[in-house]
């Protein structure tokens, strides 16, 4: 017996991206709004805080429109030439998310510092004005995209995004209130530095993740030396080599093998059912459930004519 594929469980729904289309558009659209309001605040103010939230906003715009784009190509079917699809696309969109996150964050760092040591001046009733626009649409943007937060890399950068820029609006209006109140301008720059804080951490998170998925590192969570193990305990398995793993988009991991058994299972017909136990091993024991599957089923003498190098991974 040659190889044996799985695709999934008889819904054909495992893997597949759901359509986030129009609560991404929403977003969009109140996040483009944000940056116009949030510019021209910049501008009258000179306030470093509204001016990082600013560049924050864009790129959050930016990021939810290459979102959009994403979820687009992301449900259009798998072809003879495009065998996934554009499903990969998401994780693509997200690491240029994180790329530009990175940026925005090491600028307000930088800035923030050199304001620490010379501080503008900055009027605080008009930066509480358009801190609370920033934050009232960031609010409603968080609304539209939580429910959809978790179901691929690409919804979850959209919403971080979002998220981030609420909190910084925050920290503008925060700003606003102190130097308000104490007349102490350096609260624009600590504002500034500390969305840069938000900012950053979690974009090296999302770049780490997506990166893994690019280099095609196994499935986070899932050991291999675990998986072969379980595959090597089955009856009349007597060795397991070219174990890959890895990970396509969200919710669409693969592994592939070949699987070495007794040469009698493809007399006496042990090989299918040697088979369908290494297939239902990936997809049930395991904390990660792999339905796409493609195991090759081979006897010893065919595992010993292979090349040198490709006995074990």
């Amino acid at each position: 017996m040659g190889s044996g594929h799985q695709h999934g469980p008889p819904s054909g729904d495992e893997g597949r991206p759901g359509d986030f289309r129009r609560r991404l558009a929403i977003a969009f659209a109140i996040t483009a709004i944000i940056v116009v309001a949030q510019a021209v605040g910049a501008w009258q103010t000179g306030s470093l805080a509204l001016l990082t939230d600013t560049a924050h906003a864009l790129t959050d715009a930016s990021g939810l429109l290459v979102a959009l784009v994403a979820g687009t190509l992301m449900l259009r079917p798998p072809s003879s030439t495009r065998t996934w699809g554009y499903r990969r696309i998401e994780v693509i969109a997200a690491l240029a998310q994180a790329t530009l996150l990175l940026v925005v964050g090491a600028y307000a760092a930088i800035e923030g510092i050199r304001r620490l040591v010379a501080p503008p001046a900055v009027p605080a009733g008009e930066l509480l004005v358009f801190g609370v626009i920033g934050l009232v649409a960031n609010v409603i943007a968080i609304a539209v995209l939580a429910s959809g937060r978790s179901a691929n890399f690409n919804m979850r950068a959209a919403f971080l995004e979002v998220v981030n820029d609420a909190l910084g609006s925050l920290g503008v209006i925060i700003a606003a209130i102190v130097i308000s109140t104490t007349g102490f301008l350096q609260a624009d720059a600590i504002a500034g530095l500390f969305i840069a804080a938000l900012i950053v951490p979690r974009a090296i998170r999302l770049l780490r993740e997506t990166s893994s998925v690019l280099m095609e590192f196994a499935p986070a969570g899932l050991d291999l030396d675990e998986v072969r193990d379980h595959i090597l305990a089955l009856e009349h398995v007597r060795a397991v080599h070219d174990l890959h793993a890895s990970t396509v988009a969200t919710g669409l991991p693969t592994i592939t093998a070949h699987v070495v058994v007794d040469e009698e299972c493809f007399v006496d017909g042990h090989a299918a059912e040697v088979l369908h136990q290494v297939r239902t091993c990936v997809a049930e024991h395991f904390d990660i459930a792999i339905h796409h599957s493609t195991f090759q089923i081979e006897p010893p003498s065919v595992s010993r004519t292979e090349p040198a190098g490709t006995t074990h991974d």
